[in-house]
C-alpha cells in the first residue's frame, strides 16, 4: 500500500482535491500552485506511482484523473482502526452517563435536605 507515503505531502492532498472535481492537465494543476512545473509533474509522478492517479494522453497534453482504488482500499483499512474507536467512544460515552446518573443520584437527598427547613 503506497498511497498513505504518496499522501503525506500537502501539495499532493490538494492535486487530489483539484483532480476529485474533475481531470485536469499538467498546466491546470500547476495554475494553482507557487511551485513549478517541474515540481507539479513530480507530485503527479509519486501519485502515478501510488496508484492515486491516472495519466491519459490527449494530443501533446497528459490529462490527469483519480483512481479511487488505492484510496478505497486504503479506507478499508482505516475503517478496522475507526471501528475500534468507535466501539471504545461509545463505552467512554456510557460511562459518562452513567456517572454523571450515580452523582445526581448521590446529591439528591443532599439537595433535598438543604431546601427542607429545620
Amino acid at each position: 500500500m503506497r498511497a498513505p507515503a504518496a499522501l503525506a505531502d500537502p501539495v499532493r492532498q490538494e492535486i487530489l482535491v483539484l483532480l476529485h472535481a474533475r481531470p485536469r492537465t499538467v498546466s491546470e494543476i500547476t495554475e494553482h500552485f507557487t511551485v513549478s512545473r517541474p515540481a507539479v509533474s513530480r507530485h503527479l509522478r509519486v501519485l502515478r506511482e501510488a496508484g492515486l492517479v491516472v495519466a491519459e494522453e490527449r494530443g501533446r497534453e497528459r490529462v490527469y484523473s483519480i483512481d479511487p482504488t488505492p484510496l478505497i482500499e486504503l479506507s478499508r483499512w482505516l475503517d478496522q482502526f475507526a471501528n475500534r474507536w468507535e466501539q471504545r467512544f461509545d463505552a467512554l460515552e456510557t460511562e459518562v452517563h452513567r456517572t454523571r446518573r450515580e452523582r445526581t443520584r448521590r446529591m439528591s437527598p443532599l439537595d433535598e435536605s438543604k431546601e427542607k427547613p429545620a
